[in-house]
């Protein structure tokens, strides 16, 4: 029998009822990586918001308030670096910093240095694993972490 990735999820990660109440925007293009990370995060126990691009992306957060945010990349209209750089000038005006892990398919050392320049806080590389990523959205998470400011 063969298995797809949302089976997969559904098998290797367990229910965690204390992330409850976080809420994590996922900024990605690609229909089936917004299905695959909205499910993973649900399972979770997160409150996932999906848009479709870095445009989107800074609208959401000017509109709404979240504890993270997944960025891709390479995405239509406004990339995940230009959304960033963004997201960043805007955070002086409200003195909080919110956490952004950078998604993508590159994973050259360039890539990471970018990623760090804009002001991302970490980064993972596709094709995402379930417990690498929770491990990084945990740790940014974490009370010490949370609390930062700009």
């Amino acid at each position: 029998m063969q298995r797809n990735a949302a089976d997969i999820i559904e098998a290797t990660v367990p229910m965690a009822s204390q992330q409850r109440g976080f809420r994590i925007l996922v900024a990605e293009d690609c229909l089936i990586n917004q299905l695959l990370a909205r499910r993973l995060l649900e399972k979770i126990g997160y409150e996932v918001f999906v848009v479709g691009n870095g445009r989107e992306a800074v609208e959401a957060l000017e509109k709404n308030s979240f504890d993270l945010v997944l960025m891709d990349l390479m995405m239509p209209e406004m990339d995940g670096l230009t959304a960033t750089r963004l997201i960043r000038e805007g955070e002086g005006e409200f003195g909080f910093h919110i956490p952004i892990l950078a998604l993508t398919a590159n994973t050259t050392l360039g890539d990471r240095e970018r990623c760090s320049e804009v002001g991302m806080d970490g980064f993972i590389a596709k094709p995402i694993r379930a417990q690498t990523l929770l491990g990084e959205i945990e740790g940014l998470l974490s009370p010490r972490k949370f609390a930062q400011t700009v």
